[in-house]
């Protein structure tokens, strides 16, 4: 009786060790960062053309969240933002022609947390803008030096209409994000004896749209549909809008050169080959040893106008630019399929990943932790997400509302129950003072002036 009791009192003990030393392991991250890519996913079903099985299929996996936007609705100060946990308001990084490395310290960013805390971080391709990167913040980076070999395909018309650049290329033509997934793949496939960080920044759907004919022959020219417009949409859009809009630019051209269908079909080619490279990266994920212990998370950086106000590219603080897929895979935690409905920015990444990897956060973070929107997707969740381009101009998104106000005191506020386009703004009509008063609450209060440009610097 004693032997027998001191038999499973050891098997016990043997249990209870392993258990902890599942629990005490830390989880590896795979950290997908995805440029200029919108809401045209297929699972968030904003356009019903795009062609994304394999980002679909991780959303499968586990957790979407439908109404996801960035922190800036540019690519240096989104990036920058959620790389450091600091708003763009609390660093003065607003723009791309802005460097970031002098006002965010090495020991601040979230990869910093990750090498302190015992992790190898792997980088490659675009996670900061321009592909920047600092030593001692990285194990290894790899950036794509062998030239690639992109030939138009005798097709192509041209290289674009003015700054809004596409043209199909032969199929035998290789981009550097195959050469940035060759390298990610090759990672899940080496033995790591530590738990490691390894981040994947994929440069398309950036413009130029160049990529394979084969991809442009997923959408023949004549079943394109445009984006949902209205004529005239920004005659109730104030000053500050308008100027940002810009409709005497890129949509200008866009209409006068009648090739607006064109760019639509350039721009779901350019999101197709995109998905094509993530399947590559998520077939090695699957196969490689890591899978079971791996956190999985899916970002984009801001969105994108395709003439939606009579605007092209992102550059603003309407839905179509800041509006972005956002998705997490977390074992243990989340639950395949799951679709939040919940807002949430791309600030929340930095504290999340703390808190799922069991590191310690630094006391300047300014995210949310979505864990229990990890765990529970429909849990209570009473937090807007904020948008910011430029000082003092703001956007708050909640799941009904969007508001937002500019520097110069103009505001515009849609009711996207019944707005999903944002087609009216209700900004001027007295009874929904009270809901402005309310989303008010939530305006930034930090917003320091903006760095200095760097000359020679590129508007992308």
């Amino acid at each position: 009786m004693n032997h027998g009791c001191g038999a499973i009192l050891a098997i016990c003990t043997l249990l209870a060790s392993a258990v902890a030393g599942v629990a005490a392991e830390k989880p590896n991250v795979l950290f997908i960062a995805v440029d200029d890519l919108n809401h045209w996913v297929g699972h968030l079903g904003r356009n019903a053309q795009t062609k994304t099985p394999n980002i679909d299929r991780l959303a499968k996996m586990g957790v979407s969240f439908k109404r996801a936007y960035c922190a800036a609705p540019v690519c240096n100060p989104s990036r920058a933002a959620l790389m450091s946990g600091w708003r763009p308001g609390s660093t003065g990084v607003y723009e791309n022609s802005q460097d970031w490395k002098p006002v965010i310290p090495k020991e601040h960013t979230l990869t910093t947390q990750f090498l302190q805390a015992g992790y190898n971080v792997y980088g490659a391709g675009k996670i900061y803008h321009a592909n920047t990167h600092r030593e001692g913040e990285w194990t290894d980076y790899f950036l794509p030096r062998k030239l690639a070999e992109m030939k138009p395909h005798p097709t192509a018309k041209d290289d674009g209409v003015g700054g809004i650049k596409f043209q199909p290329l032969t199929d035998d033509s290789q981009l550097p994000d195959e050469f940035i997934v060759d390298y990610g793949i090759k990672q899940l496939q080496a033995q790591h004896d530590k738990p490691f960080f390894l981040a994947i920044g994929l440069q398309k759907p950036h413009l130029p749209w160049n990529v394979p004919q084969k991809y442009y022959e997923l959408f023949p020219l004549d079943t394109i549909e445009l984006p949902p417009y209205i004529k005239d949409d920004l005659k109730d859009i104030p000053p500050a809008g308008v100027r940002l809009a810009n409709p005497q630019g890129d949509h200008a051209a866009i209409l006068q050169s009648n090739r607006w269908k064109e760019a639509v079909q350039a721009y779901l080619a350019t999101i197709a080959y995109c998905d094509t490279q993530i399947g590559r990266l998520l077939e090695a994920f699957e196969k490689s040893r890591y899978k079971n212990n791996t956190i999985v998370v899916f970002w984009g950086d801001h969105g994108w106008h395709l003439g939606e106000k009579e605007h092209w590219r992102k550059f603003a603080l309407w839905e179509e630019a800041t509006r972005t897929p956002y998705i997490w895979v977390v074992p243990g935690v989340t639950r395949g399929g799951g679709l939040c409905e919940r807002t949430v920015d791309l600030m929340s990444v930095y504290p999340t990943l703390c808190t799922l990897c069991n590191i310690p956060q630094p006391k300047h973070v300014e995210g949310e932790d979505i864990t229990p929107l990890l765990r529970d997707p429909q849990a209570k969740w009473n937090k807007p997400a904020i948008t910011t381009y430029r000082p003092h101009n703001h956007a708050i998104r909640t799941e009904k509302w969007r508001y937002i106000r500019y520097a110069n005191g103009d505001e515009e506020l849609y009711d996207h129950d019944n707005d999903p386009y944002e087609w009216t703004n209700l900004a001027s009509d007295e009874k929904f003072a009270p809901v402005k008063k309310e989303l008010m609450k939530f305006l930034p209060t930090v917003n320091q002036p903006g760095l200095p440009k760097l000359k020679g610097k590129e508007k992308e």
